[in-house]
């Protein structure tokens, strides 16, 4: 399936989707904290590192620090880089549909899922959908320049 960021700092959680990803054939980059997610952006972006691009950003809304898990997905969307994958927000409270509507826009997220995470199955499911919502998106995006296109 590809490579995907994780951003969450309960450390059950953390651990438990590590191990999702992993039993779902999936790579996972993970942060414990809103600031070593955006530090590793920033690395990315500088070339700085050299990592296959992640096709998914999970984020949990709620982290310690000054940034959450929106101000990340804010900060991937505005990526020359990064800008084109899938984010996908993390909750365990439930917020009302209108606040739903805003954390989505200024997040620039295709989702937000309810904690408990479902079953795996249907975790996986939900994320290939939105993987696929996010494809069909950026195909009617204009084009990003050669230099910065993700590997597939």
């Amino acid at each position: 399936m590809g490579r995907w960021m994780i951003v969450e700092d309960e450390p059950d959680l953390y651990d438990m989707l590590l191990t999702m990803t992993d039993l779902m054939g999936v790579d996972g980059v993970a942060f414990a904290n809103g600031e070593d997610a955006v530090a590793w952006i920033e690395d990315i972006e500088a070339n700085r590192l050299s990592s296959d691009l992640p096709e998914l950003a999970l984020l949990d809304i709620r982290l310690p620090g000054a940034l959450n898990g929106v101000d990340v997905g804010a900060r991937l969307r505005a990526s020359e880089v990064l800008g084109r994958i899938t984010i996908v927000l993390m909750t365990a409270y439930r917020p009302s549909p209108s606040e739903e509507k805003a954390l989505l826009k200024t997040s620039g997220a295709e989702m937000l899922i309810g904690k408990p995470l479902p079953r795996l199955a249907d975790f996986q499911a939900q994320m290939k959908q939105a993987i696929a919502r996010r494809k069909r998106r950026n195909r009617r995006l204009r084009p990003m320049p050669p230099s910065v296109l993700p590997m597939d």
